[in-house]
């Protein structure tokens, strides 16, 4: 079955970091463009950071920039997405999704996404 599974979600203080994982199974991770969206409550799903599928290449959201950090470890079927300097507005639902096509370049329209995880709940609050 083919899978992505988001963890390490969780509360943090305002000023504090975490790292998200996306675990793949069913399918080889390398061959694929992940990104990391983001859903606050209310709102839209934003895209946040994408890594290509060679790992060269990412783009992170305005919103993020200078504070994220994603990652691949192919070998371990999984990529990450380390975010610091967390603040209320980083409250939200992070979801990972594999995009459509192998080889594809990053991309923040979701509809070109074909497969994603069932989310981890991040909570920013003192």
């Amino acid at each position: 079955q083919l899978q992505l599974v988001e963890s390490g979600g969780g509360l943090v203080q305002p000023g504090g970091s975490l790292r998200l994982s996306c675990a793949a199974s069913g399918f080889a991770l390398d061959y694929y463009t992940i990104t990391w969206f983001r859903q606050a409550p209310g709102k839209e799903h934003e895209g946040v950071s994408c890594i290509s599928a060679s790992g060269d290449s990412s783009r992170s959201a305005d919103s993020v920039k200078g504070r994220v950090t994603i990652s691949r470890d192919n070998a371990k079927n999984t990529v990450y997405l380390q975010i610091h300097s967390l603040n209320t507005d980083d409250t939200g639902v992070y979801y990972c999704a594999r995009r459509r096509v192998s080889g594809s370049p990053c991309s923040f329209v979701r509809s070109v996404y074909d497969l994603w995880g069932q989310g981890t709940q991040v909570t920013v609050s003192s």
